[in-house]
């Protein structure tokens, strides 16, 4: 074993640190700033966004309850949508009902999607970010952590130009894996432990110069040839996925197509690539993934070229950046969201969010099969802000899919809205408690809802 030590200088200091400029931590920076901190928000890539951008990610799945009525999940996620619209880089997702080519002909749990543009994205990000005054680490990633007694200390960046130090009153762990909290010594569940599975990971890609009216034409012929059976859906384009399969030319544990349509009329994203077994906090692993999912991809994209409708002179315009992960570590919090809340629509009194998206586990029964169960109409449910708060750190949030919860009741939440509003809950909380002093235990919730019912968010 080698043994290495430097002495490193401290660079930056600030009230608020966010590690991770994903949905989540794009959103805590902002609302943390807005509430009069300094902020420094890191981010590994050159651009914010996360998932949505780096990974290809789209539509932005449901904020409306589950018949699809109110808009639930508001707030800065809002915010972001109506700036998206009006540059013409998003669909409003009142105007995205189900089933519809924006949700992939899904109806149950798919109500008011949003499609948008994730070069877009990348510049309502940056501009909100610089009117809040946040100052941003771009090309800057988490290494790791100084802490003691439940207090973290400092946080160790690795930039271009070397390792540095960070301190802050307050940080955010919106890394998406809970590398900082995990690294800190905090507790977390790796997946589902009790059935030794993680959910299964996804390239995301997208392609154009599609006649999209084929594709329209050949669901009405199909429209009630949707089904599921032992645990596996038969959706879009699963009667293509057969006839490519008895004919050699699919060889995927997949039966049916993800595939949303975006802004522009000709472009669609698609989710059906399923890599198993990956540890999203490995690197090894991760390569492995990376590798076999542009297989995957093309191997979809020659299906598409050869037997879906429409896409006989489609484009394969790109890969995401970055493998789509869905989970890795819970870290356990303060509280935890367990699934039968979810489903008994239970709505905690320290609510910081609500939400109505469904438990959504890929891969629950083997790699066809997904579990899938969805809120009863009109439904929804809260998270509370004990999620957020890892146990026995004074100065330490999470938010964004590494927060407290069950492994089924992570496969809820872990999508890119309820993503935004934890995010936007931990930045408040973190500028409430580096603006007092105090510990985040000791933020007051009902002040805390106050201050993001002023801000738009919807807590009834």
């Amino acid at each position: 074993m080698t043994v290495y030590s430097k002495e490193l200088k401290e660079e930056y200091r600030s009230d608020v640190l966010v590690l991770g400029g994903g949905p989540s931590g794009l959103c805590a920076a902002v609302a943390a700033a807005r509430g009069g901190a300094s902020v420094i928000l890191v981010e590994k890539y050159g651009f914010c966004g996360g998932m949505a951008t780096a990974g290809l990610v789209a539509p932005f799945m449901t904020c409306f309850d589950s018949g699809g009525g109110t808009m639930l999940i508001r707030g800065l996620f809002s915010e972001i949508v109506d700036r998206l619209c009006l540059r013409g880089d998003a669909i409003h997702p009142s105007l995205c009902d189900a089933p519809s080519a924006f949700t992939s002909y899904i109806t149950v749990g798919h109500k008011r999607v949003t499609p948008f543009r994730a070069e877009g994205l990348k510049k309502v990000a940056d501009e909100m970010l610089a009117e809040a005054g946040v100052r941003i680490l771009y090309h800057t990633s988490f290494a790791d952590v100084l802490s003691s007694d439940g207090h973290i200390e400092k946080v160790v960046l690795l930039r271009k130009n070397g390792l540095c130090c960070a301190t802050a009153k307050v940080i955010v762990d919106c890394t998406g894996d809970g590398d900082c909290a995990a690294s800190a010594g905090a507790a977390f569940e790796f997946g589902n432990e009790a059935e030794k599975k993680v959910q299964p990971a996804t390239t995301f890609f997208r392609i154009g110069n599609v006649d999209s009216s084929k594709i329209e034409e050949d669901y009405r012929k199909n429209i009630d040839n949707f089904y599921r059976k032992d645990g596996v859906n038969y959706r879009s384009l699963h009667w293509w996925v057969e006839k490519a399969r008895e004919a050699g030319d699919w060889d995927l544990d997949r039966v049916s197509i993800g595939l949303f349509r975006g802004v522009d009329e000709d472009e669609w994203s698609i989710n059906t690539s399923r890599i198993m077994g990956i540890d999203g906090t490995d690197s090894e692993s991760l390569t492995r993934g990376e590798i076999e999912g542009r297989r995957q991809v093309e191997e979809i994209f020659a299906f598409f070229r050869k037997y879906v409708p429409g896409c006989e002179n489609a484009k394969l315009l790109q890969t995401g950046t970055t493998l789509g992960i869905r989970e890795t570590r819970h870290i356990r919090g303060a509280k935890m969201l367990k699934t039968t809340d979810l489903l008994s629509c239970t709505y905690p009194s320290d609510s910081i969010a609500v939400c109505a998206n469904s438990v959504d586990v890929h891969g629950k029964y083997g790699p066809r099969s997904n579990e899938y169960i969805a809120l009863p109409e009109g439904g929804f449910y809260g998270i509370p802000f004990g999620t957020l708060v890892p146990e026995g750190f004074d100065n330490l949030l999470v938010a964004g899919r590494c927060l407290s919860a069950e492994s089924d009741a992570a496969g809820a939440v872990r999508v890119m809205p309820p993503c935004m509003a934890t995010g936007e809950a931990a930045g408040c909380a973190a500028a409430i408690a580096s603006a007092y002093g105090i510990s985040v235990y000791r933020v007051d919730t009902d002040a805390l809802r106050g201050e993001l019912r002023n801000r738009g968010v919807y807590l009834p």
